[in-house]
């Protein structure tokens, strides 16, 4: 859930924080961060966990980012960069609503098992997938603000792009 994910995590944080400067690359990659970790391993080890949401999505992993990212920077921009990194992590567990896999949100809390997706293969929990309109309804959700952040920020000119390439940050106005 790609465009879910970095969609729906830039329009809340820019929301949320009202700050213009604020680099959207860091935020982005953090907010896809725990699906690049787990997506390959489940699928890898799926006979085994039997899901793709694994410790990557769990409070433990966004914690320790956050506490790294606060003993290795000193206040100012390089910190401001890489809390947006962090925060970007735990807006993902909100968004894949993880309080319904409680064993893996607060791993290894409750054990050191990851919660099942109940399908017996990942082509089943793929199909599952795929044909779920709910997924469907947030990707299109994720993709319309980015399409809106793309056009109110102009970034069909070579220098907004060049702007959000280098410095992360976008022209359009963040809304009340």
């Amino acid at each position: 859930m790609l465009f879910w994910h970095v969609g729906a995590t830039t329009a809340f944080i820019r929301y949320a924080f009202r700050d213009p400067a604020m680099d959207l690359r860091f935020l982005a990659l953090g907010a896809i961060l725990p699906d690049l970790i787990d997506l390959p391993i489940g699928v890898v080890l799926w006979s085994t966990v039997e899901h793709v949401r694994l410790m990557s999505h769990s409070i433990l992993f966004g914690a320790i980012v956050m506490i790294v990212v606060l003993l290795a920077t000193r206040r100012g921009p390089t910190r401001k960069r890489w809390m947006l990194f962090a925060v970007g992590i735990l807006i993902h567990l909100a968004l894949d609503a993880m309080w319904q896999l409680p064993e893996t949100l607060w791993w290894p809390l409750f054990g050191w098992e990851f919660a099942t997706s109940g399908f017996a293969s990942y082509g089943a929990y793929l199909a599952d997938l795929v044909t779920n309109p709910l997924l469907w309804l947030g990707e299109l959700t994720g993709l319309a603000y980015l399409a809106f952040l793309w056009r109110a920020s102009d970034l069909g000119d070579p220098d907004a792009r060049m702007r959000l390439r280098t410095t992360g940050t976008v022209s359009a106005p963040i809304g009340r």
